[in-house]
C-alpha cells in the first residue's frame, strides 16, 4: 500500500511534484547518504529522525485550488488500510515529506546537499517505512526520544543555511524579499531594518545560529496584518518548522519547568519583550494572526502552521503553548465562515490531538496485562495489526517515584462544581473560561454569535493553563524535586489537553443553541466531547497504565492519570449524558461506553453514580425521548456482548452492600420490561437500515474519523431510517436484543471452562458469533486488568484469590438481606430494626448501634427514621439522643445547623415529637456551639420550635395569613433567659427561611413532572407551540444532574481524604458467577423473552426469542437450576402449541425445532425437564399423524375432532430437521451420561403411559412413546450393567403396567416388545451369581400374576416357550424369573394355560435338568413343581407333579453338580452345602404340599412321599441336616398347635378340622414312627418332639388330646430299650410338667361361685362337645387363684368352667397313660427308680386334690349351684384312678428286688403306708345305701392295698399291725366284694402267723 500517511490523515502535501513517487525524494545520493549516516552517528543524530511538518493543502487566490476538505473518503480509505490503522496504535500522524520549490523541473540537476533527515526512508523494499511515519514510531515506542544536543541543531542550521544556496532562496529568501518590497516594509522602520539584516545574515550564511533574527522580520510581518504578508511570512515559517529551523538549546536546557506563557498581555500587544523561548515565540506569533476577521486563507495558513509545530518530532511544543496552538486551531473551526477550513481545522486538531497523546510512551508496568484488553488484544487482531509488547521495545530512564498520593484533582472537586453551578468564574486551573476573553466566549454568548472582541482578546491562560502546580497543594510536606523527564512532560501535556477538552464540553447551551446544530455553543460542544471521544478511543492504555504519572512542578506529587482526568470525565459526562440534544447525548454515551468498558477498574464508584443516576433513570423515564433509550440501549447492548465486562458488573455492584443499586440486575428488569411490550410486524426492511434508532450496526470506533462538524455538514439533515412508531418497534426489539445477548455472554463466561481451555476461548468461533462480529474489537474490555497479572486470555484459568464465588455468593446474599430489612423498616420501623439486628446489620440492640445503623445506611425513608425516633418509648428516645450525638452540629450558625440536622430525617407532624427532637437538639447545638448568644439550652429549643413553625407558615400552601418579621421577632422576645436575642439575628433567620425553604435534599432531587393539560379550550391554548414533555425532561434531567454532581463532589471528598476501601474493584475470572447472575434476574429473563414469543409472528424476533431460551436453558442446566430450567422447558413446549393445532403458526415450529436442538444439545442436564421434551416429541409425532389423514382419536366418548394443522404447518412438521433432530433425541440417547439416561427413560416411560392412558378406548392405541422405549433399550443395550439395571427398574415397571393394560392390544405389542428386547438381551454373557436375567424377565411374570386375561397369558408362555427354544443355551439366572412365571400360570384359574405350563415345567426338567441346577435355579424348580402340586382344580395335575417331585430325587443324586458324588475330601471349603440346596427343596416342596394343599387325597400322597423319602434317605443326612429338617419341615407341620396365626391358611372351620383330624394326625403318628426309625440319630430331638407332644396333649379338643397321649404312650413304648436315663429324667418332666398343665385349682376359685344376677348359669352341654377340632391350647394354672379379687363376667365364667372341664378330663387321661405305662412290664423295669418315684408324686398331688374337692361338699354345691354341671360335681374317677396307680406301683417297687429299688424301699413304704391307711380309713365311712358308686369305685383299690400288706415281711407287718389292724376290722362289718373278703382272709391269716395264733403250714 503505498498511499503517504499524509493523504491518509485527510491532507496531501503542497510542495511535492507529481514526479517523486509518493513524497519521496529519489535523487539522494547513496554515497553521500553513508557518509551522512556515519557523520550524523557520530554527533549523536537519530539516524531516522523526521522533522518534517504535516502539510495542508495549498491554497491561493491565484489558481484557486481549495483545500481538500476533511471527508467522508478519507475515512473509507482508513477502513479499507487495517493493516496501518491497527487497533494497537493511535493513527499515524502525516508523514512530514521535504518541501521543495515549486519551480523544481522533474530533469532539473540537484546542486544543493539535501539533508538526510529531510526525508523519509527509503522506499527500496528492503525497509518499506513509509506506511508507518517515523514521528509516529517514536511517538508508539519505535524510536527513542529526541534528545539532540544544542550544537548538533545549531549544526544542522548551519549546513541548511551556508552549504544549500539554492534551499536558502526557497526557503526564505524569496519570503523577505517579498515582505521587503512591500508597502508595509517601507512605512515601518523596524520591520523593513530587520527584513534587511536577515537578507544579509542569509546571503552571507551566518543565519543558521541566529535564528530569532530570521525569525525577527517574520513576526513582525504577521502583525501587519496584511494578507498578503501574512500569507507569506506563515508559510516561511511553517517551512523553517519542517527543517528543525527554531530548535534552539534553550528548549532542552531548563525542561522540568515550562517556560512562561509568552504575550501575557494578549495578541495584540505586539511590544511585548519577546519570551524566553524561541518554540513560544513562534506559536504566540503564529497564534496572535488570527482574529475573527481573518480571511480564510490566512485561517488555512495559521492551521498549517500550527499542525507543523505540534506535529513535529523535533521542536517541542509543551504547556501553555500547546494549548495556545491548539485553542487558537479550535477557534478557526468556530469562527470561519468557510466550511472547507472547518473541516481542515477539525481534522487538524483531531490530528494535533491524537499527536499529543501518541506521543506519550508507557512503561513496563503498563505492559504487565495490556494484552488483555481488546485495545491492545493480540488474539483479538486483525492480519497486520501489532501486538502492544512490540511498541515500545525500550524502557525510559529508571526514577525513584515519589508516592502516589490520593486522586485529589489540580483542584478540589467541590469548588470547581460549585464555581460552575453559580456561574462564577473558576480558579485558572480549573477554570472553563476563567477570563471575559475565553475561547469559548462566542459559545458562552447567549446568542450564539461571536462577539468581535472576544475573538481577539484570548489569553492562552485562559484556554488552559498548565498549573499542574496546584496539584495537591493542601500536602504540607515537600517532596524532593524530581528531574522531569520528556515523557513526563508529554504525559502532562496530554493531560492538560484531555482536561482543557473536558472543561469545554462542560458549557451549557441555551434553548436557542439546542434548536441550532450551526451555533458556536452547540459545534464547540460536539467538537470538544468527539475529541474526548477520539482520545478515549485510541489511547485508552495512557488513562489506565500505572505508568502515566503525572507530577505536580511545584510540590513534585505524582498522580497517576486517571486519577486526575477522574473528576473532568465525570463532569463531561453527567453535564451533557442529560442533554436534549441527539448529538450530544448519543456521543456522551458513546463517551461513557468507553469509559465503562476500558476504566471500570479505575472508576468504580464514578460508573456507579453514572448508571444510578443518569442512565437508569433515563431508560426509565417516560420524558425520555426513543432516540435516547435506544443510545443506552445500543451501549448496553454492547456491554452484554462482554461476558466479562457484564460478570464485573455484578460483581462489583450487585454483590457489594455499598453500592447504591443493584445494576445488573436492575438493567435486566428494565431490558425485560422493554421488550415486554408486544412487538408489531414490521415490514420488508431493506439491507440499509439500522438495527436501532440511534446508531447502526455498532463497529469498532476505534480509529474512525470523527463526523464533520462544519456548518454546512450540520445543516444537512441525515437520513431517517425510522418513523416514530417503527423506532419504537425497534427498541422493543434492541432490548429484546440486549436481552439475548446477556444470555449468550453469561453461557460463554458460565460454559467456557467446562468446554475449552481458556488458550482456546478467543480463537472460537462460537466466542466470536457471540459476540456479534469476528473483528469487533470493543465487546472485550479493553483496560479490564492494567493493574493485575495474568494471561492474555479474556478468562482466567485460575481463580484469582478475589475471585472467590463462595464469598460474592454470600456477599450477595448479604445485600439482599440487608435490603429485605430496609424494606421491613419503611414499611415498619419496629419490625424491620428486629429482623436487622437478628442478621446481625445492627450489632446489637444498644440506642448507639441501631442510630449509626440509621445514620449510615443508604435506602432508609428518612419519614420512617423520624417516626421511629420520635417515639415516645424509652429506648426510641435512647436511639433518638444517640442519633442526634453522632451528628456534627459544631462551629456552625443555627438555621445551618437546624437544616443539617433535618436532614438527616423527616420530622413528624406530631407536635410531642416535634418537641422532643427540638430538645435534644438544643442541647446538642449548645454543646457544639459554646460561643453563641444564647444563654442556655433552653433558648436554642425555644428558637429552634420557632424556627420549625417559620418555616412551615412561610411555605405551606395552606397557610392563608403569614407571619411577618415583626410577628416573628415578637414571638421571640425573652426567651433568652428572659432578655431579648439581638434584633439582626432573628432577622436573619427570618430572611434566610424566607428565601430558602428548610428542605429535604431527597425532595429537592426529585422535581416534580408537571402535570399533564387537562382538557378545555384554555389549556389547549396555554399549550400552543409548547413541547410538553421536553419541559418534563428538562425539569428532570437537570435536577438529576444536580444530584450527580452533589454525590460527585461527596465521592471526591472522602477519594481526598484517602477512603478507598469500598472502590477496590474485583475482576472476574471464575465461571461459578454465572450461577447467581442467572438466578437473581431469571424472571425477567423469562418475561423478556415469552412476552415478544407470544405477541409476534415476525421470524427475526422468534428466532431471537429462541436464541435466548437456547442459552437461557444451557446455563440452567449447566448449573443444575432445577425451578429455572423447568420454568424455561415448560414454557418453550407450550410454545409449541402442539396441543392446539389449529392454532398452529409457523413461529410454532421454529418453537418445536429449537425444543429438539436443546433435547440433543443439553440432554445430559435436562433431568425432569425430559418429559416436556418427549411429550413434544409425542405430539409431533400425533401431529404428523393427522396431517396425513389418518384418523387418530383418543377413545374417549364424546371427544371432539381435533382441528388439524395447514397444509404448510404439515409439511414442515415432517422436514428434514424436525424429522432428524425428533430421530436424534432418540438415537443418540446412547451418548448420554449414566444418570441422564435415567431421566430420559423415566420421563418417556411416563409419556407412553399418558399416551396409552388417553387412547386406551381405541382399538389402535397409541404406542409411539412404547416403540421408542423398545429402540432406546436397543440402543442402550450395550451400557454397563450397573446403569442398564438403573434402567430396567424403571423399565420394567413400565412394562409390568403396559402389558396389564386393559386393551389386549397394548398388552399383546408390550409383551412382543418385550419379548424381542428379551432374545437381544439373552445373547449377552451372563456370569455366575448374577442376576441380570431375572430381573429383566420379572415383567412376565407380573403380567402373568396380574392379567386377567386368557390371550395375554398364553402370549406369556409362549414368548418363554421361544426364549427357551432359541436362547436355552444363554439362559442363567433367567431360568429363575421363567419358574416364577411357571408357578404364576399354575395358580391361574384356566385349564389351557396350566396344562400348558406344566408341560413346559415337565418338559424343561426332562431336558434341561442340569442347567437348571448348573445355574442355581433348582430351588425355582422345587417350587413351582410343588405349585404345580397345590392346584386345587385339576387333582390329576397335582398327583403328577407330586410324582415328579419325587423323581426329581435319584436324577438329582445322581446329577454330578449336585455334588453328592464327589468324595469328601475333593469338596470345596466354599462351597454350598448341598443337603440345603438340593434336599432342602425337594422335602419342603413335601412340607409346603402337606400344609397348603387342599386336596385331602394330595395332601396324603405328599405326607406319605415326605417320610417314605426321609425313612429311605435318611441314613445318609448329616445330624445338623436332621437338625434342619425336624425344626423347619417336621416340626412346623403341628405349628398350628401352639399359635392361632397358623389358622389363617384355613378358609373355614371345616377344612381345618378335615386338616387336623387327617392329615395332622398321621403326621404326627409318622414322625413317631420315624423318630423309632431312626431313633439313634434322632434322639437327640427327643426333647423338641416331648414338646411337642405336650402341647398336642394340652388342648381343649379332647381327640387331639387323646392322640397325644396315644403317640407318647407309643413313643415311649417303642423305644423303651433305647432311652437312657437322662431320656427318661426327660420324661418324668414331661409327665411332672402335663400333671401340673392340666391340675384345675380354679375349683377352688371363690369367685367363680358368687351369683351373678341371681341366676345359675348352665353352661350348654353342646359346647363342651363340639364335633369339630380346634386347636386351643390351655394356660398355665400359674397364678390364677391371685386374680380372686377381680370380678368375673358370665362369659368369662362360662369359658373358665369349660376349661375346668376339660383339665378334669385331661388329669384323668393322663392319669390312665401313665397307668397303661408302669404296668407294662418292660417300661417298669427300664424306668429307675427315682423317676418312679416322681412319677408317683404326681400321681399323688393329683390323689389328694381330688380328694380334697371331693370332701369339701360346700365347695361342690356351691359350684352346682351356679351351674358348673348339672349335678352336683366330683372328682371320684381322678381319685379312685390315681390311688389305684399309685397303690400298684409302690407295691411293686416295695417288693422289687433290684438293689436300686431295695434302696428305695423306705421312701417307698413312707408314701404308701399313710395312702393306704387313707383309703381304708375313707372306704369304711361309705355309705352303702347312697355311696355305692364310690364302693364300687374304690373296692379293687381296697382289695390290693390289703393283697400288699399281707405280702410285707415279718418285720414290716409286725412294725405296721397296730395301724392297719384296726381298719381291716373294721371292714368285717360291711358288706364286701369277694376280692375284698379273700383279701381280708389273708391279712387275718398273716396276723395270726405273725402272732402264732397259727401256724403256717395249717395253710398249706
Amino acid at each position: 500500500m503505498d498511499t503517504p500517511d499524509v493523504e491518509q490523515a485527510g491532507f496531501s502535501h503542497p510542495n511535492v511534484p507529481s514526479h517523486l513517487p509518493n513524497g519521496h525524494d529519489t535523487v539522494r545520493d547513496p554515497v553521500n547518504e553513508n557518509e551522512a549516516r556515519a557523520k550524523d552517528a557520530e554527533e549523536g543524530l537519530e539516524a531516522e529522525a523526521d522533522p518534517r511538518p504535516a502539510s495542508l493543502p495549498p491554497y491561493s487566490r491565484a489558481n484557486g485550488t481549495p483545500p481538500t476538505p476533511y471527508s467522508e473518503e478519507v475515512d473509507e480509505e482508513r477502513k479499507e488500510q487495517p493493516t496501518t490503522i491497527t487497533a494497537s496504535r493511535p493513527p499515524t500522524p502525516p508523514a512530514k515529506t521535504q518541501e521543495l520549490p515549486a519551480t523544481l523541473q522533474r530533469d532539473s540537476p540537484v546542486t544543493f546537499p539535501i539533508r538526510k533527515d529531510s526525508l523519509l526512508p527509503k522506499s527500496n523494499g528492503q525497509n518499506r517505512d513509509s506506511l508507518e511515519s517515523v514521528d509516529s514510531r517514536r511517538a508508539n515506542g519505535h524510536l527513542p526520544a529526541p534528545s539532540r544536543p544544542a550544537s548538533a541543531a545549531a549544526h544542522r542550521r548551519s549546513l541548511t543555511i551556508s552549504q544549500g544556496r539554492s534551499v536558502s532562496v526557497v526557503l526564505i529568501s524569496s519570503a523577505l524579499e517579498t515582505i521587503a518590497a512591500s508597502k508595509e516594509a517601507k512605512r515601518s522602520v523596524p520591520l523593513k531594518d530587520s527584513v534587511q539584516r536577515a537578507l544579509e545574515m542569509v546571503k552571507s550564511g551566518e543565519g543558521g545560529d541566529r535564528p530569532r533574527e530570521i525569525f525577527e522580520p517574520l513576526r513582525l510581518a504577521c502583525e501587519t496584518r496584511n494578507e498578503k504578508l501574512m500569507i507569506a511570512s506563515l508559510d516561511c515559517i511553517s517551512k523553517l518548522i519542517s527543517y528543525s529551523f527554531f530548535m534552539e538549546s534553550t528548549q532542552q536546557a531548563n525542561i522540568s519547568s515550562p517556560p512562561p506563557s509568552p504575550a501575557p498581555n494578549g495578541r495584540n500587544s505586539f511590544s511585548a519583550p519577546p519570551p524566553t523561548s524561541l518554540v513560544d515565540l513562534v506559536v504566540n506569533t503564529i497564534t496572535a494572526c488570527h482574529t475573527e476577521s481573518t480571511p480564510d486563507t490566512v485561517s488555512l495558513q495559521i492551521v498549517k502552521a500550527l499542525l507543523s509545530i505540534v506535529l513535529s518530532s523535533t521542536i517541542l511544543v509543551h504547556q501553555s503553548s500547546l494549548l495556545k496552538a491548539v485553542r487558537t486551531v479550535y477557534n478557526v473551526f468556530l469562527l470561519s465562515a468557510d466550511s472547507v477550513n472547518q473541516t481542515v481545522a477539525q481534522g487538524g486538531l483531531t490530528q494535533m490531538v491524537n499527536h499529543v497523546f501518541s506521543r506519550c510512551k508507557l512503561g513496563p508496568p503498563s505492559l504487565s496485562r495490556s494484552e488483555s484488553s481488546a485495545t491492545l488484544s493480540s488474539s483479538k487482531m486483525g492480519e497486520g495489526q501489532i501486538p502492544t509488547k512490540d511498541l515500545h521495545p525500550s524502557s525510559p530512564p529508571q526514577f525513584s517515584l515519589p508516592p502516589l498520593t490520593p486522586p485529589s484533582a489540580p483542584r478540589s472537586i467541590a469548588e470547581t462544581l460549585e464555581s460552575v453551578e453559580d456561574g462564577t468564574p473558576l480558579p485558572d486551573d480549573v477554570s472553563v473560561a476563567s477570563d471575559p476573553h475565553g475561547p469559548d466566549n462566542g459559545e458562552a454568548s447567549t446568542n450564539g454569535d461571536v462577539e468581535p472582541s472576544t475573538a481577539e482578546d484570548v489569553h492562552p491562560e485562559t484556554f488552559e493553563t498548565p498549573a499542574s502546580e496546584h496539584l495537591h497543594e493542601e500536602e504540607h510536606e515537600r517532596k524532593p524535586v524530581r528531574e522531569m523527564s520528556t515523557n513526563d512532560l508529554f504525559i502532562k501535556d496530554a493531560y492538560l489537553v484531555f482536561r482543557a477538552l473536558c472543561k469545554l464540553t462542560m458549557k451549557p447551551l441555551n434553548q436557542e443553541s439546542e434548536r441550532d446544530l450551526k451555533s458556536h455553543a452547540t459545534r464547540s460542544k460536539l467538537l470538544s466531547l468527539h475529541l474526548v471521544l477520539t482520545i478515549l478511543n485510541n489511547h485508552m492504555p495512557i488513562f489506565v497504565s500505572p505508568s502515566s504519572i503525572i507530577y505536580s512542578s511545584s510540590s513534585h506529587d505524582a498522580t497517576t492519570f486517571v486519577q486526575a482526568v477522574n473528576q473532568y470525565l465525570c463532569l463531561c459526562l453527567s453535564r451533557n449524558a442529560i442533554s436534549p440534544v441527539p448529538q450530544v447525548f448519543e456521543i456522551s454515551v458513546e463517551i461513557f461506553w468507553r469509559v465503562l468498558a476500558g476504566m471500570r477498574t479505575k472508576l468504580k464508584k464514578e460508573i456507579e453514580v453514572l448508571l444510578h443516576e443518569i442512565f437508569i433513570p433515563i431508560l426509565e423515564m417516560k420524558t425520555s425521548t426513543l432516540k435516547q433509550k435506544a443510545a443506552i440501549l445500543n451501549m448496553l447492548q454492547r456491554l452484554c456482548q462482554d461476558p466479562q465486562a457484564l460478570v464485573e458488573i455484578y460483581l462489583n455492584y450487585d454483590c457489594d452492600s455499598e453500592a447504591i443499586d443493584n445494576i445488573y440486575e436492575h438493567f435486566i428488569n428494565i431490558i425485560s420490561k422493554m421488550s415486554t411490550v408486544a412487538i408489531a410486524p414490521a415490514g420488508p426492511k431493506s439491507a440499509h437500515d439500522p438495527t436501532s434508532p440511534s446508531f447502526g450496526p455498532t463497529k469498532a470506533q476505534k480509529n474512525a474519523v470523527p463526523p464533520s462538524l462544519s456548518t454546512t455538514a450540520l445543516g444537512v439533515p441525515g437520513p431517517d431510517h425510522t418513523t416514530p412508531g417503527l423506532s419504537e418497534q425497534q427498541l422493543k426489539r434492541q432490548g429484546l436484543e440486549c436481552l439475548v445477548a446477556v444470555l449468550k455472554s453469561l453461557v460463554v463466561w458460565g460454559t467456557a471452562s467446562a468446554a475449552t481451555a481458556p488458550a482456546e476461548s478467543n480463537s472460537d468461533p462460537a466466542l466470536r458469533a457471540v459476540n456479534g462480529d469476528d473483528a469487533r474489537q470493543d465487546t472485550v474490555t479493553p483496560d479490564l486488568s492494567l493493574d493485575r497479572l495474568a494471561q492474555p486470555d479474556f478468562r482466567q484459568q485460575t481463580p484469582e484469590i478475589f475471585d472467590d464465588p463462595g464469598k460474592f455468593e454470600s456477599a450477595k446474599q448479604k445485600k439482599t438481606t440487608l435490603l429485605e430489612g430496609i424494606k421491613k423498616f419503611n414499611f415498619k420501623p419496629k419490625r424491620g430494626i428486629e429482623f436487622l439486628v437478628e442478621t446481625g446489620f445492627i450489632p446489637s440492640k444498644t440506642p448507639k448501634d441501631i442510630a449509626k445503623f440509621l445514620l449510615e445506611t443508604d435506602g432508609l425513608s428518612k419519614a420512617m427514621i423520624g417516626e421511629y425516633l420520635g417515639e415516645g418509648d424509652e429506648d426510641n428516645i435512647a436511639t433518638m439522643h444517640a442519633f442526634v450525638d453522632f451528628l456534627d452540629l459544631s462551629n456552625q450558625p443555627f438555621v445551618d445547623a437546624l437544616r443539617n440536622f433535618l436532614q438527616s430525617f423527616r420530622l413528624p407532624g406530631e407536635a410531642q415529637k416535634i418537641d422532643r427532637y427540638m430538645l435534644k437538639f438544643a442541647e446538642r447545638y449548645i454543646a457544639g456551639n459554646p460561643n453563641t448568644p444564647f444563654a442556655n439550652a433552653d433558648t436554642a429549643y425555644v428558637l429552634a420550635y420557632s424556627t420549625v413553625m417559620l418555616n412551615t407558615d412561610a411555605h405551606s400552601p395552606q397557610v392563608k395569613q403569614r407571619m411577618t418579621r415583626a410577628d416573628f421577632i415578637k414571638n421571640n422576645r425573652g426567651i433568652n433567659d428572659g432578655a431579648d436575642l439581638p434584633e439582626e439575628i432573628l432577622s436573619s433567620i427570618f430572611d434566610e427561611i424566607q428565601s430558602n425553604e428548610i428542605r429535604m435534599k431527597d425532595e429537592m432531587d426529585a422535581a416534580p413532572i408537571p402535570a399533564a393539560p387537562g382538557p378545555g379550550l384554555a389549556s389547549a391554548f396555554v399549550n400552543v407551540g409548547r413541547d410538553l414533555q421536553k419541559e418534563a425532561y428538562m425539569m428532570q434531567s437537570n435536577n438529576m444532574a444536580t444530584k450527580t454532581e452533589a454525590l460527585f463532589r461527596t465521592l471526591m471528598r472522602s477519594q481526598r481524604k484517602g477512603s478507598k476501601s469500598n472502590e477496590q474493584f474485583f475482576s472476574a475470572s471464575h465461571f461459578v458467577h454465572v450461577r447467581p447472575m442467572f438466578e437473581v434476574a431469571w424472571i425477567a429473563f423469562l418475561a423478556g423473552l415469552s412476552g415478544p414469543l407470544q405477541a409476534t409472528d415476525d421470524l427475526e424476533v422468534v428466532e431471537l426469542c429462541l436464541d435466548g431460551f437456547r442459552s437461557a436453558i444451557r446455563i440452567a442446566c449447566f448449573f443444575d437450576l432445577e425451578l429455572e430450567r423447568n420454568a424455561f422447558v415448560t414454557t418453550l413446549a407450550k410454545f409449541t402449541f402442539l396441543n392446539n393445532l389449529g392454532e398452529m403458526k409457523t413461529k410454532n415450529m421454529e418453537a418445536i425445532k429449537t425444543l429438539l436442538d436443546i433435547a440433543v444439545s443439553e440432554g445430559n442436564n435436562l433431568k425432569s425437564s425430559w418429559r416436556e421434551v418427549l411429550q413434544c416429541v409425542s405430539q409431533l409425532e400425533h401431529m404428523q399423524l393427522i396431517s396425513s389423514g389418518v384418523d387418530v382419536s383418543d377413545g374417549k366418548k364424546g371427544s371432539r375432532t381435533r382441528k388439524p394443522p395447514t397444509e404448510e404447518l404439515a409439511n414442515e412438521s415432517r422436514s428434514t430437521h424436525i424429522t432428524v433432530a425428533a430421530d436424534m433425541v432418540f438415537s443418540l440417547s446412547h451418548f448420554l451420561s449414566g444418570t441422564a439416561i435415567v431421566d430420559f427413560v423415566r420421563a418417556l416411560c411416563d409419556v407412553s403411559w399418558e399416551e396409552i392412558q388417553s387412547s386406551g378406548l381405541s382399538q389402535h392405541p397409541r404406542l409411539f412413546s412404547l416403540q421408542k422405549l423398545v429402540e432406546i433399550s436397543y440402543y442402550n443395550m450395550t451400557r454397563i450393567r450397573l446403569e442398564w439395571s438403573n434402567l430396567w427398574d424403571i423399565l420394567g415397571e413400565h412394562f409390568n403396567q403396559v402389558c396389564c393394560h386393559n386393551n389386549p392390544h397394548v398388552g399383546f405389542f408390550a409383551l412382543d416388545a418385550l419379548r424381542q428386547l428379551a432374545m437381544r438381551f439373552l445373547e449377552k454373557e451372563e456370569l455366575a451369581h448374577f442376576k441380570f436375567q431375572k430381573d429383566f424377565l420379572k415383567p412376565f411374570e407380573y403380567t402373568m400374576l396380574h392379567n386377567s386375561n386368557p390371550d395375554i397369558r398364553d402370549m406369556v408362555l409362549q414368548c418363554l416357550h421361544q426364549m427357551i427354544q432359541a436362547r436355552v443355551g444363554n439362559m442363567r439366572s433367567g431360568w429363575r424369573t421363567m419358574f416364577g412365571v411357571f408357578s404364576a400360570a399354575s395358580k391361574v384359574p384356566t385349564e389351557r394355560i396350566v396344562n400348558s405350563a406344566f408341560e413346559i415345567v415337565t418338559r424343561l426338567n426332562k431336558e434341561h435338568f442340569a442347567s437348571i441346577v448348573r445355574h442355581g435355579a433348582f430351588a425355582d424348580l422345587t417350587v413351582c413343581i410343588t405349585d404345580f402340586c397345590k392346584v386345587t382344580k385339576y387333582q390329576k395335575i397335582s398327583l403328577l407333579a407330586i410324582a415328579m417331585l419325587r423323581g426329581v430325587i435319584p436324577v438329582m443324586l445322581e446329577d454330578p453338580d449336585c455334588g453328592f458324588k464327589v468324595p469328601d475330601g475333593e469338596k470345596s471349603a466354599h462351597a454350598d452345602d448341598p443337603m440345603i440346596k438340593f434336599w432342602f427343596p425337594v422335602l419342603f416342596g413335601f412340607y409346603d404340599v402337606i400344609m397348603n394343599g387342599e386336596d385331602l387325597e394330595v395332601r396324603r400322597l405328599a405326607l406319605d412321599s415326605l417320610f417314605t423319602t426321609l425313612k429311605t434317605y435318611g441314613n445318609s443326612y448329616p445330624v445338623d441336616f436332621w437338625d434342619t429338617v425336624c425344626q423347619e419341615l417336621l416340626f412346623p407341620i403341628f405349628a398350628v398347635l401352639k399359635s392361632s396365626q397358623d389358622l389363617s391358611r384355613f378358609s373355614t372351620q371345616e377344612d381345618m378340622s378335615v386338616w387336623l383330624s387327617t392329615t395332622m394326625i398321621q403326621a404326627l403318628r409318622n414322625l413317631i414312627d420315624l423318630y423309632t426309625f431312626y431313633f439313634e440319630t434322632l434322639e437327640r430331638f427327643l426333647d423338641g418332639l416331648l414338646d411337642l407332644l405336650c402341647v398336642c396333649i394340652c388342648q381343649e379338643n379332647d381327640t387331639l388330646a387323646r392322640i397325644g397321649t396315644s403317640c407318647l404312650q407309643q413313643l415311649l413304648e417303642s423305644n423303651v430299650k433305647k432311652l437312657s436315663p437322662a431320656r427318661w429324667e426327660r420324661v418324668a418332666t414331661t409327665f411332672v410338667k402335663l400333671f401340673r398343665t392340666t391340675t384345675p385349682h380354679q375349683l377352688f376359685d371363690e369367685n367363680l361361685r358368687v351369683e351373678i344376677d341371681g341366676s345359675p348359669e348352665i353352661p350348654d352341654p353342646s359346647t363342651d362337645s363340639n364335633d369339630a377340632i380346634v386347636p386351643a391350647p390351655l394356660t398355665p394354672n400359674n397364678g390364677e387363684q391371685q386374680k380372686s379379687s377381680t370380678k368375673i363376667s358370665v362369659n368369662d365364667r362360662r369359658r373358665i368352667f369349660r376349661q375346668i372341664i376339660v383339665k378334669c378330663v385331661l388329669q384323668l387321661l393322663l392319669i390312665e397313660t401313665t397307668n397303661d405305662l408302669l404296668r407294662n412290664d418292660e417300661v417298669y423295669n427300664t424306668i429307675p427308680p427315682e423317676h418312679l418315684l416322681r412319677l408317683m408324686g404326681v400321681l399323688d398331688h393329683s390323689y389328694q386334690f381330688a380328694r380334697m374337692f371331693n370332701d369339701d361338699k360346700e365347695l361342690r354345691t356351691g359350684l352346682w349351684k351356679v351351674g358348673f354341671m348339672k349335678h352336683l360335681p366330683n372328682l371320684l374317677k381322678q381319685e379312685s384312678s390315681s390311688a389305684s396307680t399309685l397303690v400298684h406301683v409302690l407295691l411293686r417297687m416295695y417288693y422289687d428286688t433290684r438293689p436300686e429299688h431295695q434302696a428305695a424301699r423306705p421312701q417307698v413304704a413312707d408314701r404308701l403306708l399313710p395312702l393306704g391307711l387313707g383309703v381304708f380309713s375313707d372306704f369304711t365311712k361309705l355309705k352303702v345305701d347312697t355311696q355305692a358308686k364310690n364302693i364300687a369305685a374304690w373296692t379293687p383299690v381296697v382289695a390290693e392295698i390289703l393283697q400288699g400288706f399281707a405280702r410285707f415281711d415279718d418285720k414290716a407287718f409286725t412294725r405296721y399291725l397296730p395301724a392297719i389292724y384296726p381298719l381291716a376290722t373294721e371292714l368285717l362289718a360291711r358288706d364286701m366284694a369277694p376280692e375284698i373278703r379273700i383279701g381280708l382272709r389273708d391279712y387275718f391269716m398273716r396276723v395270726g402267723y405273725i402272732q402264732g395264733i397259727m401256724d403256717r403250714t395249717e395253710r398249706s
